[in-house]
């Protein structure tokens, strides 16, 4: 059963039952209409709760019916909606946990609402490129507000119940109870309450307007606009409120439904429908059950208090989890610590934490500057320097000091996985925790499957990348995996680009108008140009066939590393991170293109930005064809997440999968017959081939 079916005494309980959120797919809206009947035709019932089973309410719509027919199958959303409106009993809907989309949308269709404290309560229909689709820019504004409605709905933000059981006036809820453990007890009692009032309240029936009117939305539509330029819902979902405020209830409701149509059709929300459900696809790891022990996680130790070893530690902390941290030199030690203080002092004095949670999570900070005293941590991740060299050594020290069973995981970007599982006894206890910097910030982790790395191990860092607020995509083992495997192909791309005729300023600025955000030569002096050039050196011994620009060395021979050296193919202000046009790079570029014997040509915006990323997609189809990615919407999260993609273009795969791949291969072998190409690469991968030739995509 969808929907669970109880009398207490003469109140009917009706409990949506669909875990894990009780989403309202068909068979739980018709279970919940089958009920809603049983209790209105019982002359013993006077009233009716509605209530979740379990941690919540009602997420919405269930997302397994997303684009497909079922979701809008009699009995719909809206038909459930009417009914319990035509009710002729009390419906009172007993809220707790989470409340959000459809679901909210539901419980605004009852006649009266009862909430537990802390229960979150949202409409994020925005997030996928959509409005409310069932009422709720209609009669959301007409118990809260307009402004406090219009600020949610745009927004997709979860507000706690009792913050909006604060505001004046409202009337989304009339009860808030202390605790969900008293909730249906108080729901209870409210509805034999109410059982005899009539006529029955309706949200449709109250008024909805804002003092200031039309200009109140303009208003609006002015501070969104700067900011949601490439999202077409945030501005919709404007005109829909304002529908709320000038039109009669059915009027409106027609208005948003109209709105909710088009805006389902637009490429944004396919986009952001694509990144939804590839967020939660990246999560599933084929041979991999989702009930497979999980190992017990309860402190971590950190190898190197770097910029990157001390935005990992902070990621733990922040979780509440204990993190020794090693250094071999005090002064090291000192200096990483001191870094993470004033990150998280930044944050304080932005007024995002308050000082003692600061204090809190630094008091979880243990250090030291010996191996041994790891040996009681469950996790131990390693950060140093990108050296084979350098990270054997640290993992024969892990392999001496950490307890049996305790998870032995890498930072590399770009090494072999298996060489340093072989530096183990315990290959199976290894594993790869790719950090993305800035690691405290950054959403993406690339967790890197060896050859011999045990299921329980990945089970259990893909459950605890979910405690420290991560994405994780799995990725096997090559050189530079999935995100900085690609991206050197871009890098290349880039390089050409300026032989060719274009300047560092022109490429960034037509990927940034693309949506990138920021272009290939602002990413590598944020990332540090001398960490292209050892990969290129490593590339001249292990891949000697393999071209690039000679301007990324002739840059780099200038000592111009980026924004750390105050230089790199843009120029910077001690204290500013304003890329400002180089006149030394320009004369770098004259040079490398004098000595490759290259005349200048004009390349349009069109032509950057299909090199660059069609770069990353024949890259990708290599990728997946191999088995480094599972799925093409893995690779389209990594970019997504780690290398500032559009979302609204949901991910190189996609934007491939909307090109058409004839059109990409058609366009490869127009960028193969270009004189200065690296006609090679341009070779569409056999993967891409075939979908190509078949007319079927990635995704």
């Amino acid at each position: 059963m969808h929907a669970d079916y109880q009398l207490h005494g003469d109140v009917a309980l009706i409990t949506l039952n669909n875990p894990p959120v009780n989403g309202l797919g068909y068979e739980t809206r018709v279970a919940l209409m089958d009920a809603l009947s049983q209790a209105l035709a019982d002359a013993a019932v006077q009233a009716i709760v509605i209530t979740g089973a379990g941690k919540a309410f009602c997420g919405g719509a269930d997302i397994r019916e997303f684009d497909t027919q079922a979701a809008f199958q009699e009995p719909n959303l809206h038909t459930l909606i009417v009914a319990l409106e035509q009710s002729t009993k009390p419906v009172v809907a007993a809220i707790h946990g989470t409340v959000m989309g459809g679901g909210l949308e539901l419980a605004l269709g009852c006649h009266y609402r009862v909430a537990a404290t802390g229960t979150q309560v949202a409409l994020p229909e925005v997030k996928l490129g959509l409005l409310p689709g069932a009422g709720g820019t209609q009669r959301l504004p007409r118990v809260i507000g307009v402004e406090a409605a219009l600020n949610m709905i745009v927004s997709g933000e979860a507000v706690a119940a009792e913050r909006l059981a604060a505001i004046p006036g409202q009337s989304l809820f009339q009860r808030l109870s202390a605790s969900a453990d008293t909730l249906l007890d108080e729901a209870l009692s409210f509805a034999r309450s109410v059982a005899a009032v009539r006529p029955l309240p309706l949200v449709r029936a109250l008024p909805c307007s804002h003092p200031q009117g039309d200009a109140y939305f303009q208003f609006a539509r002015n501070m969104l606009g700067p900011s949601t330029k490439n999202l077409p819902a945030p501005l919709q979902c404007v005109d829909a409120v304002q529908a709320a405020t000038r039109q009669a209830f059915d009027a409106g409701l027609a208005t948003e439904q109209a709105i909710f149509a088009r805006l389902m059709a637009t490429p944004q929300s396919r986009a952001l429908r694509h990144l939804f459900f590839g967020e939660r696809a990246a999560s599933k790891i084929p041979d991999v059950p989702p009930n497979t022990a999980v190992r017990p996680v309860a402190a971590v130790a950190i190898i190197g208090a770097g910029t990157m070893g001390g935005g990992i530690a902070m990621n733990f902390l922040n979780a509440g989890i204990p993190v020794q941290l090693l250094e071999l030199q005090p002064e090291a030690l000192e200096r990483g610590v001191a870094t993470m203080r004033r990150n998280y002092e930044a944050q304080v004095s932005k007024g995002k934490l308050k000082s003692e949670v600061l204090e809190q999570r630094l008091a979880l900070l243990r250090t030291t500057l010996r191996y041994d005293d790891l040996a009681q941590a469950d996790l131990v991740i390693e950060a140093v320097f990108e050296d084979m060299g350098v990270k054997s050594q640290v993992f024969q020290e892990l392999d001496r000091v950490m307890k049996p069973g305790a998870i032995l995981a890498s930072n590399t970007s770009t090494l072999d996985l298996n060489q340093i599982a072989a530096c183990t006894q315990r290959p199976q206890d290894l594993v790869g925790l790719h950090f993305f910097s800035p690691a405290n910030v950054m959403k993406l982790l690339e967790v890197v499957r060896g050859a011999k790395t045990a299921p329980d191990v990945l089970a259990t860092v893909m459950a605890l990348s979910k405690k420290i607020r991560k994405t994780a995509v799995v990725s096997g083992v090559c050189d530079g995996f999935i995100g900085n495997r690609m991206v050197e192909q871009y890098l290349r791309q880039a390089g050409f680009l300026l032989d060719e005729g274009c300047s560092p300023q022109q490429v960034d600025k037509a990927m940034e108008a693309f949506g990138m955000a920021m272009g290939p030569f602002r990413m590598s002096d944020l990332a540090g140009n001398d960490i292209g050039w050892a990969i290129r050196k490593r590339r001249a011994v292990e891949r000697p066939g393999m071209r690039y620009s000679p301007t990324a060395d002739a840059v780099c021979a200038l000592g111009r590393f980026g924004q750390k050296t105050g230089a790199g193919w843009y120029d910077y202000v001690a204290g500013k991170r304003d890329a400002m046009p180089s006149a030394a790079v320009a004369a770098a570029i004259d040079a490398c293109r004098n000595a490759q014997g290259i005349t200048p040509r004009k390349i349009d915006a069109q032509e950057i930005v299909q090199r660059l990323v069609l770069a990353l997609v024949n890259e990708a189809a290599h990728i997946l064809e191999e088995g480094i990615a599972t799925r093409a919407s893995d690779i389209d999260i990594v970019y997504l997440y780690g290398y500032g993609f559009p979302a609204f273009r949901g991910g190189p795969m996609l934007y491939a999968d909307e090109l058409g791949l004839f059109t990409v291969v058609q366009t490869m072998q127009r960028f193969a017959a270009n004189p200065h190409a690296d006609s090679g690469f341009w070779k569409p991968a056999p993967l891409l081939a075939r979908l190509a030739a078949a007319g079927k995509t990635f995704n």
